[in-house]
C-alpha cells in the first residue's frame, strides 16, 4: 500500500494539495490518501481524492499522535501530536511498520503539505 499524506490550512485548495503531491513525487503508484478526520471532509482534499480516483482514509486523532517517525513540526497543533500532520497520516494509514518514502514536502502556496509513505496497510 503507498499512501500520501495531507496536512493543509483551511484556506487550501486543490491546486495546493496537487502541487504538494507533484512536489512529494506524484500520484504514480498510490493506492489511497489520508489526513486527519477533523480536515477529510474539506472540499479540496475530497476533490483530489475523486480526480485520483483513490480512497480518502481519515485517521483518527490518537493514531496520528502515535506516529513516533513522524518529523516534530512545531507549527502543528497538538491536538496531531505536534509532528508532521502529513507524514503522521500517510504512516497512519499505510499501517502497522509503515516507512516514509517520501517526506513532508509544502506546496507553492505553502497552504499544503504532504508525504508518502508505503506499509501493509491497517
Amino acid at each position: 500500500m503507498r499512501v500520501a499524506g495531507f496536512g493543509f490550512t483551511s484556506r487550501a485548495t486543490l491546486a495546493s494539495l496537487r502541487s504538494a503531491l507533484g512536489r512529494a513525487g506524484g500520484g504514480a503508484g498510490l493506492t489511497a490518501l489520508a489526513t486527519a478526520a477533523d480536515k477529510a471532509d474539506a472540499a479540496a482534499i475530497r476533490a483530489l481524492a475523486q480526480d485520483l480516483g483513490l480512497p480518502l482514509h481519515a485517521v483518527a486523532l490518537d493514531q496520528l499522535a502515535s506516529q513516533a517517525a513522524a518529523r516534530l513540526a512545531p507549527a502543528v497543533p497538538a491536538r496531531y501530536g505536534a509532528r508532521s500532520l502529513a507524514e503522521a497520516a500517510a504512516l497512519a494509514a499505510a499501517g502497522p511498520g509503515a516507512r516514509l518514502v517520501g517526506t513532508r514536502v509544502i506546496s507553492d502556496d505553502r497552504l499544503a503539505t504532504a508525504a508518502i509513505a508505503e506499509g501493509d496497510g491497517q
